[in-house]
């Protein structure tokens, strides 16, 4: 019987043996190919994430400082913008919001610093889009003071403005020391029609916001439909990073005062003392006669 070999050898059509082919190298693409395409692609990328759902914007004014730093001659601070939230929702108060400039409004508190030379204009247009230039000047960033259904005025005999009659809370606001004083403008009541929102600056008498635009009133107020997204982060530069905080000024004046949260429970106690009383008193009542009633009770025979 012919010996078998323990590992047959396999052959090409032509009779050939396929060990003695040569593996076929994949070619491969030169490096000076390859990095366009990958630029090509991040680049792709990037402008959908951003335009979905996060977008890098540079603080171009110093309207919301201490919050957000975009003072003269400082570093302005590079956010992160969350476009997903107001899928969901829309905007509330306290909220620090990037939203376009509605066309009642002025124009801008800044101007864009833009080349005259067009080549050079479109690679900083571009680079506004991915937070490495200054943004165009219809974006604007501001905090939501109030929203559809509420009436907003300023300001109270302790200087806080008003939503619905109610002092805000508001430890983000601050004062240039250089600019005005520490009283708040006074301006009268605006009442925010559905779908539009009433919005400040934390640097509050360095802003122009709803107080002044157009004239202020309706022509300051800002359509829900213009909000790009939510501030969430600073980014840049690496010492000033932490998240933008969202405070809701009008949560301490619609929540009640911790003794008149009391009150119901207080109410409930008290009233449990007579209710309490006047069951042991029945039960007391009726325990005698239950003993000088006869035993009714059916014999049950076997």
């Amino acid at each position: 019987m012919p010996d078998t070999p323990d590992d047959p050898e396999i052959t090409d059509g032509d009779g050939g043996s396929g060990a003695d082919r040569p593996a076929r190298a994949k070619k491969k693409l030169s490096f000076w190919v390859e990095l366009p395409i990958l630029v090509a692609i991040a680049l792709v990328l990037t402008f959908l994430v951003q335009s979905f759902v996060a977008r890098v914007f540079v603080i171009p004014s110093e309207s919301m400082e201490a919050t957000l730093h975009g003072c003269p001659g400082c570093v302005g601070d590079r956010v992160v913008v969350d476009r997903v939230v107001y899928y969901f929702r829309d905007p509330e108060p306290g909220d620090v919001v990037v939203f376009e400039r509605p066309g009642t409004w002025n124009r801008s508190e800044f101007t864009a610093d833009r080349s005259d030379n067009a080549v050079v204009r479109l690679l900083q247009d571009v680079g506004s889009v991915f937070g490495l230039a200054t943004p165009d000047e219809d974006d604007v960033v501001k905090r939501v003071v109030a929203v559809g259904g509420q009436t907003v005025r300023c300001c109270d005999d302790r200087n806080r403005v008003t939503v619905d009659g109610a002092p805000l809370d508001e430890p983000y606001v601050h004062y240039d020391p250089e600019v005005g004083g520490t009283t708040q403008e006074q301006f009268d009541p605006v009442s925010v029609p559905r779908g539009m929102l009433f919005v400040m600056g934390d640097n509050r008498n360095n802003s122009g916001d709803s107080r002044t635009q157009g004239g202020g009133g309706a022509n300051g107020l800002v359509p829900v439909d213009n909000v790009i997204g939510k501030a969430r982060a600073i980014i840049l530069p690496p010492s000033r990073w932490q998240g933008v905080g969202d405070h809701d000024p009008q949560a301490a004046a619609l929540s009640a005062p911790a003794w008149q949260t009391g009150i119901p429970a207080g109410v409930g106690l008290a009233a449990a003392w007579p209710v309490l009383w006047l069951g042991r008193r029945a039960s007391a009542l009726l325990r005698p006669a239950a003993r000088r009633e006869p035993d009714r009770t059916p014999e049950v025979t076997p």
